[in-house]
């Protein structure tokens, strides 16, 4: 697919990071970044995807489908997505046009994982109310128990649903915590993972870093939610079929769960049924939940979530977790989700022979 580099266009729905783009710019590559903060309109960017552009940067905001392929026909040559996921992405329509879209895997997963454990902390001791009432100026005397109390972590048993990536990564940083963890994965189980944890949790035991001996297991997903007192979401999004997420964390799902309990989001939006989560949070049938993605991002004004009588007990986060500094912007593709994005766009550009094998290439099987 390789072309002359001072021929090769590309535009960015979003400025990614200048160094990255530079990166683009020292290949030969002129490249044009819509630089504003909120997205572009769709038919913006199927305008400049008809002017005859080779590659579109896109990011999760951008709607990608068979208007903008069709606009693309027999010049667009990579849609490469400054993410891990891509459900802006018409996947089906990608294939009948035979364009190749790309994400960034592997970049995101330390960043995430961690801001999700902060999130289980922030919502369990109560940090935000805390926080609120001193600015306020209305903390008063030290009491025993008085205006509230938060939940310790420590102790306690931490379901975790999807046991990929994200999801062994928060449990390797949550085992600091001397809690159990009740594991789900509808796709697969990771054997030797859960075995190796259980070894470090056995040897924290015997060396004194922990008091009781903890333990790891895989679960069914009713027993994850009832016997969980913090669950953590890190499921794809799959919205058909039998291991469909959508909605996974329902009314009838949410009934499961202890009144004590908390719900941690960084997964997908749509995973969670927010009226249902908030009519739950309303009724106390959880005690609390962080969410850091929604099914409308930005999530809107009318939101139930949004309801002053829950302000206490839910966090609400920008779609945060993985914007860390390097996360986000480090040039390294092995680091950064921008040096990622731009190194596979540069892949595809000179890949030669199949696309089924240059790597973060999502829909391979449009090329085998």
């Amino acid at each position: 697919m390789s072309e002359t580099p001072n021929n090769i266009r590309i535009f960015a729905t979003c400025d990614i990071g200048r160094e990255a783009l530079d990166r683009l710019r020292e290949r030969g590559y002129r490249v044009e970044v819509y630089d504003q903060l909120e997205p572009p309109p769709k038919s913006l960017i199927v305008e400049k995807v008809r002017s005859g552009i080779d590659g579109l940067i896109t990011t999760l905001r951008d709607p990608i489908d068979r208007e903008v392929f069709e606009a693309g026909k027999g010049t667009l040559k990579v849609v490469a997505q400054d993410a891990v996921g891509f459900d802006n992405i018409n996947r089906a329509d990608a294939n009948e046009y035979k364009i190749p879209f790309t994400n960034t895997p592997d970049v995101l997963t330390e960043a995430t994982a961690e801001f999700a454990l902060f999130m289980l902390g922030a919502v369990a001791r109560k940090l935000y109310p805390s926080e609120r009432l001193v600015r306020e100026n209305r903390w008063g005397a030290w009491h025993p128990y008085l205006p509230f109390l938060g939940d310790e972590v420590t102790g306690k048993t931490v379901g975790v649903m999807g046991m990929g990536r994200i999801g062994q990564a928060f449990i390797k940083k949550a085992l600091g915590f001397d809690v159990n963890f009740l594991c789900h994965d509808s796709a697969f189980t990771p054997a030797d993972f859960v075995n190796g944890v259980q070894e470090e949790m056995d040897l924290r035991h015997r060396n004194g870093f922990s008091r009781e001996r903890r333990t790891i297991r895989m679960a069914s997903l009713e027993e994850v939610l009832s016997a969980s007192d913090f669950v953590s979401l890190h499921v794809p999004l799959v919205r058909e079929g039998v291991q469909s997420t959508f909605r996974l964390i329902n009314e009838k799902t949410l009934r499961l769960m202890k009144p004590t309990a908390f719900l941690i989001n960084t997964s997908r939006g749509p995973v969670v049924d927010e009226a249902a989560l908030a009519g739950a949070l309303k009724e106390r049938v959880i005690a609390g939940a962080a969410l850091d993605v929604f099914e409308q991002e930005p999530l809107p004004p009318d939101s139930p979530l949004r309801a002053p009588e829950l302000e206490d007990r839910v966090r609400l986060f920008h779609h945060f977790a993985s914007a860390g500094r390097i996360t986000r912007l480090s040039t390294d593709p092995d680091r950064g989700m921008a040096g990622r994005c731009v190194q596979s766009l540069i892949d595809v550009l000179d890949a030669r022979g199949s696309l089924a094998h240059v790597p973060c290439v999502v829909n391979k099987e449009a090329f085998r």
